[in-house]
């Protein structure tokens, strides 16, 4: 696979793999692009941005990063807060203990967290579209050509 296949599928591996170690209860969705539907709790793929620096002719630096949106509950909810501060801070260290999930020669990690209070599917029809409360991650990998 190539780099931005390998952060996407390493963000759906520690995504998936991070809620089964926690709890085997947690029936975390966890989808690879943006989903059909909201089922609660869920995380995707929102997507994928790159930039690239040469250094020389032939040398490279490729640095994916893959945003990440995972939707805790209800708007405005004392357990959706909870839920979300656990899961974020459990993740974090999750993240940083599996670094090569997207390949050995990779580094990849969590660089910036943003509480999204009144998140809205807005990719769904209207009728479908409701207010949750949400976290973007935004996951940064790194590689050299």
């Amino acid at each position: 696979m190539g780099l931005e296949a390998d952060a996407r599928a390493a963000a759906v591996t520690m995504l998936s793999a991070y809620a089964a170690s926690v709890s085997p209860a947690i029936k975390l969705q966890v989808y690879p692009g943006r989903p059909r539907s909201i089922v609660l709790p869920c995380a995707f793929v929102d997507r994928i941005s790159e930039t690239i620096e040469y250094v020389g002719i032939s040398l490279s630096q490729r640095t994916p990063r893959v945003e990440v949106i995972v939707v805790h509950g209800s708007f405005d909810s004392a357990d959706s807060t909870a839920q979300k501060d656990a899961f974020v801070d459990g993740f974090l260290d999750w993240v940083s203990v599996n670094y090569h999930a997207a390949g050995a020669n990779t580094l990849i990690g969590v660089s910036a967290i943003e509480d999204l209070p009144v998140w809205v599917a807005d990719w769904l029809p209207p009728e479908r579209q409701s207010q949750l409360y949400a976290t973007a991650i935004s996951l940064e990998g790194f590689a050299e050509n």
